[in-house]
């Protein structure tokens, strides 16, 4: 499921030329001739002049005309201490200059015809000036004589309506879900009480935005609702990027300066956080926080100055997460899952239940479910079991119910093509791997039976049931096994076989002791991807031991690709390793996006009231209700390969 690259921020100038009837609202102050003159330089922030002072001056019939209507009486009037701000009520409609392309509220236009937005676009229509035309001059297209509408219906003004249609969309659909009932954890709170980092979004290419976040940064700037005024209807106010952690960015309005009082956490892909322009297109108000609406004498000044040449969201921003949100896995759709009471088989399964892309499976047959990952390595197209030999727990069932329907195999990550017929993999070579039932070992294994397709039925030496119940199956590029010694070089400790008392462990005796080969290193996975962790990086991480829970978690150590996750809060023995590239890893605010409960870090006095050690999920039974077994819960390891 690969998405293409999406570039999410626009240079703030193309932006602005849909942000000026926003900033229309305002009253502007009296301003000399010739400081009017020198504003109009910039070609796009003419319009201010109409909102409150007449034109001396004309060069047209245009110019002629009433240039200052008076309000309409259908606009209802918001005054704030003094200050008078125009709010549509959507029955006065909108306008696009034939000059300049913009967008606008129709009764804010210059002129009786309502044809143009300033001043300046009037003189330069009737002029056939060389300033003409900033969608012209943006389209890399000359302004010409003959021309008289360079162009009726620009293509930002149809992104400007395109995303405010896709974001109404987005609204609804998401008021007609009814979202997981979630603890609030404060990500914000904890994030700046103890000055701590959140992994980027760009750090995981499964989740929604994850392919095209790169652009996004401190200093973007974004139209948000405006919480600092005591107006009773919504405004809005311009806010900067002071801080980003995954999902979530700190936000400061613009003319806070460095004053952090008003700061505030938002998650960016939530329908109320709009690119600049966005009330403009929109008709909505843009008011000044109520604490410095008197700091400055000329908001447009200030706002020409602090914005002029930075950058926001792209137009159809809104559209862009919308699509993003979609998951082609459906309910009653079947698929084969390892079954978690038999590492070694699979089972068909049922999809119940897709949120953010998990999957709550219900086994056939069964009342039991299980949470993965549609991207996640133990789910598998129907027939995937016999067309590789792996052991599959056939059902009684003897017809599909009606609704449903096998899932299309197009939709199940894709594992590498890999060439078995030279130097390969054989029954009985020694490796180490992730133990699939204690994550955070790395233990001495054995590869007990060679599948088709690259596959390999993997057991832990000293531990493994004597019907071979408790064999794993890898893929043979898995980042979950590794060669013997690797431990060793990387200065991780190898949990040796049970039992085994020649310690400290050395491979070069177990070996000869054992009468067995290791595995050739060239075999095995050596790619490095450029993922992005740090150590010390906050993000959201599934308990693998327990796959129904998404916990607040740090990344503690990396190598190479291998991330050692630390649940907050839980003791070190709860750590987990896991790929760079896995499924069951978040970004801040992943949960609250998609609706998913996130469990808090553990109080201490939690953890003391337990009378004995036991797995983190079982002192959280009471958060999320579930029948889900503890004996088979996966490990983890990724298929899609860059």
């Amino acid at each position: 499921m690969q998405k293409r690259k999406y570039s999410l921020t626009h240079p703030l100038t193309v932006q602005l030329v849909s942000f000026t009837p926003s900033l229309c609202s305002f009253q502007a102050e009296r301003t000399p001739r010739s400081e009017r003159k020198r504003q109009d330089s910039f070609g796009m922030f003419d319009g201010y002049d109409s909102c409150s002072e007449e034109s001396t001056s004309s060069s047209s019939s245009e110019d002629s005309e009433d240039e200052v209507p008076s309000i309409p009486a259908s606009l209802p009037i918001i005054k704030n201490n003094g200050q008078v701000y125009t709010y549509p009520d959507g029955k006065a409609g909108m306008a696009t200059c034939e000059m300049c392309g913009m967008v606008g509220v129709r009764d804010a236009f210059y002129s009786k015809t309502k044809r143009f937005c300033s001043v300046s676009c009037s003189r330069s229509y009737s002029s056939n000036s060389k300033k003409a035309s900033i969608m012209a001059r943006l389209q890399g297209k000359p302004p010409t004589k003959k021309a008289k509408v360079l162009q009726k219906q620009p293509l930002m003004a149809k992104l400007a309506a395109y995303a405010q249609y896709q974001a109404s969309q987005q609204q609804q659909n998401l008021a007609k879900s009814k979202a997981v009932p979630v603890e609030c954890f404060d990500w914000g709170r904890y994030i700046c009480s103890n000055n701590l980092v959140g992994a980027p979004v760009s750090c995981f290419k499964h989740v929604p935005m994850g392919m095209c976040w790169g652009d996004l940064a401190e200093g973007v700037r974004v139209e948000v609702l405006n919480s600092d005024t005591n107006l009773s209807t919504k405004v809005y106010w311009i806010a900067g990027i002071v801080k980003l952690a995954g999902f979530k960015a700190l936000l400061r309005y613009e003319g806070f300066d460095n004053d952090t009082i008003r700061d505030f956490w938002c998650n960016l892909c939530v329908p109320e956080i709009h690119p600049v322009g966005w009330c403009a297109s929109s008709g909505k108000p843009l008011v000044p926080p109520k604490s410095i609406q008197n700091k400055y004498s000329n908001w447009k000044a200030f706002l020409v100055k602090r914005l002029t040449g930075a950058k926001t969201l792209p137009p159809d921003f809104a559209a862009k997460v919308h699509e993003n949100m979609q998951f082609p896995f459906k309910k009653l759709m079947r698929v084969e899952v390892v079954d978690k009471t038999h590492l070694c088989r699979t089972r068909v399964a049922l999809v119940e239940q897709v949120i953010g892309g998990r999957l709550r499976l219900v086994y056939e047959e069964s009342s039991d479910d299980f949470w993965c990952h549609m991207y996640s390595p133990l789910i598998h197209a129907i027939g995937w079991s016999r067309s590789i030999g792996h052991r599959f727990k056939r059902s009684d069932v003897s017809k599909k119910i009606d609704g449903q329907v096998d899932a299309p195999a197009p939709l199940f990550s894709k594992v590498k093509d890999v060439d078995q017929s030279g130097e390969w993999f054989k029954d009985g070579m020694k490796l180490e791997a992730i133990d699939p039932l204690n994550l955070s070992a790395i233990c001495v294994a054995t590869v007990r039976k060679v599948l088709a397709d690259g596959y390999l039925m993997i057991a832990i030496d000293g531990s493994e049931a004597a019907d071979g119940s408790d064999w794993f199956c890898y893929h043979s590029t898995s980042p979950s096994i590794f060669p013997a010694g690797f431990c060793g070089i990387n200065n991780i400790e190898l949990t040796p076989p049970r039992g085994y008392t020649k310690l400290p462990f050395k491979w070069f005796d177990y070996l000869r002791e054992t009468s067995s080969i290791a595995a050739p290193v060239k075999l095995f996975n050596k790619d490095v991807p450029n993922h992005g962790f740090r150590q010390g990086m906050k993000l959201e991480a599934v308990d693998l031991m327990d796959p129904r829970l998404v916990c607040v978690a740090t990344v503690t150590r990396i190598v190479h690709r291998l991330l050692r996750i630390h649940f907050d809060g839980w003791e070190d023995e709860y750590d987990q390793w896991v790929d760079c590239q896995s499924p069951d890893l978040y970004p801040v605010g992943w949960c609250q996006l998609t609706g998913y409960q996130l469990q808090p870090p553990a109080a201490q006095s939690e953890i003391k009231r337990s009378s004995c050690k036991k797995k983190k999920a079982s002192l959280k039974e009471h958060v999320i209700p579930a029948k889900t077994s503890h004996l088979m819960i996966h490990c983890k390891w990724r298929n899609i390969y860059t």
